[in-house]
């Protein structure tokens, strides 16, 4: 098993691309393969991959290239493919109600188990088959619950952010545009999808692919 403080954030994030090729490939029936299908499969260069699977003891031999059952299993490992990771979603609106009904389908170590919201109209009910609670039992449920989803209006993000810290959570996926704040125990990832599309257009614009 690898040292987990010794891989560098970058080669983290990368992980579960990896993973999740490599699961398709084995689903498939492929034994091996290159650091180039690789690359040409989830954009990054070869060299990159080859760097990142070093961190797991040079997996591959040259000519040959990576045995995928076995580097399906050190990924496994590494992101806890084996162990059921419980999460709450916070905020049954558009988004929300699109996440809970794909609810992760392709991981089945990750799934939303409740969601909470003040709508009187879908307290109550299930959706995706989650559970929806009224926010006002939060603490009462998220006893065993770690990691959440943060899909509220930005107003009342830092508000339900200080509750869910109360319960014990330690991780939370926030979608809204507020950059709330956490103890430095807890781990926040911002995603704004305002902001990466237009960081995509820019991108779209002034770094054509046929020019890289």
């Amino acid at each position: 098993m690898p040292n987990q403080h010794k891989i560098p954030q970058a080669t983290a994030k990368r992980l579960p691309l990896y993973y999740r090729f490599l699961n398709n490939l084995h689903l498939q029936g492929k034994s091996r393969v290159s650091s180039k299908e690789l690359s040409d499969a989830i954009k990054v260069d070869s060299a990159t991959i080859r760097r990142d699977f070093s961190y797991f003891g040079a997996l591959g031999k040259k000519g040959y290239g990576y045995n995928v059952e076995y580097l399906l299993g050190f990924f496994r490992k590494t992101l806890d493919q084996d162990e059921n990771t419980p999460v709450a979603l916070i905020g049954v609106g558009n988004l929300g109600t699109a996440f809970l009904n794909y609810n992760f389908t392709k991981n089945n170590n990750t799934r939303i188990e409740m969601a909470f919201d003040a709508d009187m109209g879908k307290v109550g009910h299930m959706i995706g088959n989650v559970p929806v609670y009224h926010i006002d039992e939060l603490e009462e449920r998220m006893t065993d619950i770690k990691a959440a989803i943060l899909t509220v209006p930005v107003s009342e993000a830092q508000q339900i952010t200080d509750r869910l810290v109360e319960t014990g959570v330690n991780g939370i996926l926030n979608f809204t545009p507020a950059r709330i704040t956490v103890p430095e125990d807890v781990r926040v990832h911002h995603i704004d999808l305002a902001v990466e599309l237009q960081s995509l257009v820019y991108f779209m614009k002034h770094y054509p692919l046929d020019q890289e």
